[in-house]
């Protein structure tokens, strides 16, 4: 079909039954609507139009159109023969049908008169349920069409889309499209965009309006390529100046059709949960791109720097966390470094071993004496990772970092559990403009989970029933319920400790604090009477802002019912967001789609009241026709008001280089598309740096071969291809 098809009807059926001899008394003013009256006669005989030859005046004008059968004529005899084509061969539905309407323009009047009429067919007609599902007859209306783009940007898929829109009308047969024309639709739509990279930030910008304390900015090369891009919302940054001591971030892979690595900026909130601050597409992962990514963090932030930073050791990390935070605590994530011990060393004792003295509490003498004793009993002194690893031990040693304060963060597997949740949403298929769009709702997910725990926390108290009834109640009303948690088995660990001495030293009184089995071990407390501040040699307190039970321990022994507000951290309990202001703002499209869901419902109603006596129904449909056709010229005329030229707000940064681009309707530089990313971890990983082969080539190359080795049955050509494989990944 050399037009598209796929309209809207813009008349009903009636007449078409009067007889085909009436056919040629009709005359149109367009080419379009002659055609959509045949497509609708068409209709009502089961079978369906296309639009076939034309001819034209010697002045350029069009005076002669010829609509046909949609079985008229042959397939082409060139694609016969080929027996190498992967795709399955489509049934032939041309047969020669000599159905036909012919249209001829009256020059004087400028209207089209059917110059012709044959309604002989050489085929049997479709069965009239079947013929609905011709290509000529399928078509989606706007208010279709804006469901299903508001249900998908929902993270809905189109499968689940298709199914309840058939729910809504009845069922699958009185749906006007297929779920093959919604997919053909999305495709479409995708096509019409006028740059994936501008439209995103086009995307931004609008989301802007509706949340003024959005922050976006972006980055492009020398030729306008889209390198960065850097967004955060207004929640996100309030978030940040509550809980942004800590902070951890991570690149992960293959989330958008361009495999860009996206960079999650997260920590952890009242009530411990992963909670996200900043989120970030990159190009690459080199020093340049993080420290721009930190730049902007800090600028979205209001220069605010985290006390601490967790990471996975990436080079290009830790030398830009040193750069922009020069005084933060940078610790290396624990979960990798066992796993490289495990590949560096190979031996599962070293591997617990290691372990136990990189989590160990220990005094820095002791983790010295174990170390020492654990690498000389494996022969591994001079290896060089043991050599590198106990040069960077600040980083990862208990011992070495106590009193720094982390929240708990030991490992960035936090950042795992989050990709399994992004993962849910999107899809390595989506492009900028659906990424950022599936990405939102996967935040809006993850704060529900806070809203839902602070529920927790304020509704109800927890059961009381070990020792120290009152301090565990004033725990309880300060702490969250999740915090709350994580304090009891302190509180019972401290019923086993008994204070074993004290000493009053100027302001200061000491208690050694033990277990009666173990006096040899004792940890000391210092008070200050005056001010009622605690401080235990174990610094627990210092590293996640809960006292630890030797605290505990000499709160009971002193007979104090209260925790004292200097051992409780405000981040930890839940108060910490009162007085907040709600810096987020209300998203467009969740708003339009429950705003449609709303008139859908009642819409519903309308229309079974309605239905029930005809008088109704013509009142309501004429009503509706006259709402529908005042909207549309409403929003044509707005439409002609609407600068284009719009300045850009002052969070979009434009590179240098971006001078003498093409400029865009916002004004800045007309960003390209990304390139696409060669990711660290897929099938790229395994190639030799110095073989640079196209990924498309390659895997249509490793396809070749593996159906060469399955079908010859050899074992030398699978023994060769084995030899190969384990050649690459070594």
């Amino acid at each position: 079909m050399d037009e598209d098809t796929n309209v809207e009807p813009m008349f009903d059926y009636h007449g078409f039954d009067e007889g085909d001899e009436d056919v040629c008394h009709f005359h149109f003013s367009d080419v379009n609507i002659a055609f959509e009256f045949y497509n609708r006669y068409a209709r009502t005989k089961s079978f369906s139009a296309r639009k076939n030859r034309t001819r034209k005046s010697h002045a350029g004008a069009l005076k002669l159109k010829n609509f046909v059968c949609h079985r008229e004529g042959f397939k082409p005899q060139n694609n016969y023969g080929i027996g190498n084509l992967k795709r399955k061969h489509t049934p032939e539905t041309r047969c020669g049908c000599s159905a036909m309407m012919e249209i001829r323009v009256d020059a004087p009047s400028g209207r089209w008169f059917i110059s012709y009429f044959s309604d002989k067919h050489n085929h049997p007609l479709l069965d009239p349920r079947l013929t609905g599902l011709l290509p000529g007859h399928r078509f989606m209306f706007e208010a279709d069409i804006g469901h299903m783009v508001n249900m998908k940007k929902g993270g809905i898929s189109v499968r689940q889309i298709y199914r309840a829109l058939a729910n809504q009308t009845g069922g699958y047969e009185y749906l006007s499209f297929m779920q093959r024309d919604m997919y053909n639709k999305i495709a479409k739509q995708r096509r019409q965009l006028p740059g994936d990279a501008y439209e995103a930030l086009k995307y931004l910008e609008d989301q802007a309006t509706n949340d003024p304390s959005l922050y976006f900015n972006h980055h492009m090369d020398a030729d306008g390529t889209l390198r960065n891009l850097f967004w955060c919302d207004g929640l996100s940054r309030a978030n940040y100046s509550l809980f942004g001591d800590v902070l951890a971030f991570d690149a992960t892979y293959r989330k958008n059709k361009y495999m860009c690595p996206l960079v999650v900026f997260f920590g952890v909130n009242h009530h411990n949960q992963t909670i996200i601050f900043a989120a970030a597409l990159i190009c690459d992962e080199e020093k340049d791109t993080y420290r721009w990514l930190l730049q902007q963090l800090k600028v979205a932030m209001n220069g605010k720097a985290p006390v601490s930073v967790i990471t996975d050791g990436d080079l290009s990390m830790k030398f830009t966390i040193e750069k922009e935070f020069p005084n933060a605590h940078h610790r290396l994530c624990a979960w990798h470094l066992i796993r490289n011990a495990t590949s560096n060393i190979g031996k599962p004792l070293f591997t617990s071993m290691f372990k136990n003295c990189m989590l160990g509490d220990y005094e820095i003498d002791v983790f010295r004496q174990k170390w020492f004793e654990m690498v000389e009993g494996f022969g591994i002194e001079n290896k060089n990772w043991v050599l590198d690893m106990h040069k960077k031990r600040h980083s990862w040693a208990t011992a070495h970092i106590r009193g720094k304060f982390f929240a708990g963060f030991r490992t960035t597997s936090r950042c795992e559990g989050l990709n399994s949740i992004i993962a849910k949403y999107v899809n390595s298929r989506y492009n900028l403009v659906e990424f950022i769009q599936h990405f939102n709702p996967c935040v809006d997910h993850i704060r529900w989970k806070e809203v839902q725990a602070d529920l927790a926390s304020v509704n109800g108290r927890p059961s009381m029933q070990t020792c120290f009834q009152q301090l565990k109640r004033s725990a309880a009303n300060v702490y969250t319920l999740s915090i709350f948690h994580m304090f009891q088995p302190i509180l019972v660990r401290a019923a086993s400790m008994k204070v074993i001495n004290m000493r009053q030293t100027g302001s200061y009184v000491i208690y050694s604090v033990g277990l009666d089995r173990m006096p040899n071990e004792m940890w000391r407390v210092f008070c200050c009477d005056i001010e009622m501040e605690f401080n235990c040699l174990c610094m627990r307190m210092e590293s996640f802002g809960i006292p630890c039970e030797h605290i505990v321990c000499v709160l009971v022994h002193e007979d104090i019912e209260e925790l004292p507000r200097s051992l409780v951290l405000p981040r930890w309990t839940k108060t910490a967001k009162v007085g907040l202001q709600n810096a987020v703002g209300l998203h467009w499209d969740s708003l339009m789609l429950s705003q449609y869901s709303c008139l859908m419902d009642w819409f519903r109603q309308l229309a079974n009241f309605a239905c029930r006596d005809n008088e109704r129904f013509i009142f309501t449909r004429e009503m509706a026709m006259n709402l529908l056709k005042q909207f549309k010229e409403e929003d044509a005329a707005q439409k002609e008001l609407v600068n284009d030229a719009d300045s850009v707000r002052d969070g979009v940064q434009v590179d240098a280089f971006g001078a003498g681009l093409a400029t865009n309707d916002l004004g800045y530089s007309m960003p390209r598309d990304p390139r696409k990313y060669r990711t660290k971890g897929g099938l790229h990983s395994l190639i030799k740096e110095n073989i640079d082969v196209d990924s498309v080539v390659w895997r249509a190359t490793i396809e070749q071969l593996v159906v060469f080795v399955v079908a010859s049955h050899s074992q030398k050509a699978m023994e060769m291809t084995h030899l190969i494989m384990t050649r690459m990944i070594t």
